[in-house]
């Protein structure tokens, strides 16, 4: 069907901005043309502005989209082919994985001081105890490594010296071969410690710090927290189909109709292209 002129001016500006199109477009598109053009006003911003460099911006965007939180495949196969196209390497973009890997040992920053506290209740330990030699190396060993040492990780320490070690190894990996600098490292971290599927406070003001320590810049971080601020859009790149679909199957106007008024007294017609993925740029 075709498009009405404001929405092919809309869509035509998403692909100019964006640089992708999608069926979740095309069914916003049809469904509500003034709510995709208000998201593209909001996703657009870090784009509209030099901060970071283009394929760091999708390394942020992978982070967030590929954290075990949440998982949205779409946006990690989107955001890896843009950062190739960025020229991003297999190695860069590998590391990117591994450091939001690491989400997983917040299990551990969350429940150790809580088991600690109750051991203390039940008067099963009293205070903690002196660090031994091994203890003292593996310590040693992470604030050499990760440039860092934060409290939380004591509890882990004391009662955990093998899966500690264990973790210093794994989270080690990126800090030890990887390629990416350490500023963007810990904006990586940043990314998946402030996305609405995590949101770990005490890690995401640790990893701020270390960036501004390593040279970051307060519009740095604001561009990172800008990017993951769209995380919430997935809400409808997944609901919008699905809608449309379900109007179809019912027979109610979705915008295919001729004369069908959509949202904003727009009237909505359109035909899908599909295509491109859908993220979330």
């Amino acid at each position: 069907m075709t498009l009405t002129t404001r929405q092919q001016e809309i869509k035509d500006e998403f692909v100019r901005v964006r640089g992708t199109w999608g069926e979740a477009w095309e069914s916003m598109l049809r469904l509500d043309p003034g709510f995709l053009e208000s998201y593209l006003r909001l996703s657009a911003v870090p784009w509209n502005r030099d901060r970071l460099p283009a394929k760091v911006k999708e390394f942020v965007y992978i982070a967030m989209d590929a954290a075990a939180t949440h998982l949205y495949t779409p946006g990690i196969r989107q955001h890896v082919r843009a950062a190739l196209g960025y020229g991003a390497s297999a190695a860069e973009i590998m590391e990117v994985l591994q450091l939001t890997a690491t989400l997983g040992i917040h299990a551990c920053n969350i429940g150790v001081p809580l088991l600690l506290e109750v051991l203390e209740e039940e008067g099963l330990r009293d205070g903690p105890a002196p660090l031994d030699e091994r203890r003292q190396e593996l310590k040693a060993g992470f604030t050499r490594r990760r440039g860092y040492w934060h409290t939380f990780w004591d509890g882990l320490l004391e009662l955990d010296p093998d899966l500690f070690e264990a973790y210093l190894d794994f989270s080690g990996v990126p800090w030890t071969t990887g390629v990416l600098e350490p500023k963007v490292k810990e904006l990586i971290y940043i990314a998946f410690d402030a996305s609405a599927t995590h949101l770990y406070e005490p890690g995401l003001k640790l990893h701020m710090r270390n960036a501004l320590g390593l040279g970051a810049t307060a519009e740095e971080i604001m561009e990172v927290l800008a990017i993951v601020s769209v995380i919430g859009i997935h809400t409808v790149t997944e609901g919008a189909p699905i809608l449309d679909e379900e109007l179809r199957r019912v027979g109610e106007p979705n915008g295919d109709e001729p004369n069908g008024d959509g949202p904003n007294g727009d009237v909505l017609n359109g035909d899908a292209d599909g295509g491109a993925l859908v993220g979330d740029r």
